[in-house]
């Protein structure tokens, strides 16, 4: 019975815990972003308002168009295309927030393989 009367306690304090998701905080402004991809760090820093993201990455600008598709989800358009890989869409999702900062998954639309990254607010 104290075993049963245990694992009780211990259902009902892990199905409180909630994870935070402040996600209007992060719909809008400058950011520096980290994500591992076959264990390799790649880094880039971007501005995003309502309508549009700059992202900087290894000196080379890119934008794109924001479609939000609820407060934690975005959808990435690239505005002038390079490869056909830059014409593929992105799908990201907030899972996470904090005060300052947010982890994400992303992937190309329909793509099952995510990746996971993690971006920190600027301004």
């Amino acid at each position: 019975m104290k075993k049963l009367l245990l694992l009780l306690m211990c259902s009902t304090l892990l199905n409180c815990y909630q994870t935070q998701r402040h996600c209007n905080d992060f719909n809008t402004g400058h950011f520096y972003s980290e994500v591992y991809i076959n264990e390799v760090l790649y880094k880039s820093e971007f501005t995003r308002t309502n309508k549009t993201q700059v992202e900087i990455y290894n000196g080379k600008t890119d934008s794109s168009l924001v479609r939000w598709i609820n407060d934690c989800e975005v959808v990435f358009k690239t505005i002038h295309p390079k490869n056909m890989a830059d014409q593929k869409d992105i799908h990201l999702k907030i899972l996470t927030t904090t005060d300052s900062s947010y982890t994400y998954e992303y992937s190309y639309v329909g793509d099952p393989k995510k990746q996971k990254g993690i971006a920190y607010k600027i301004k």
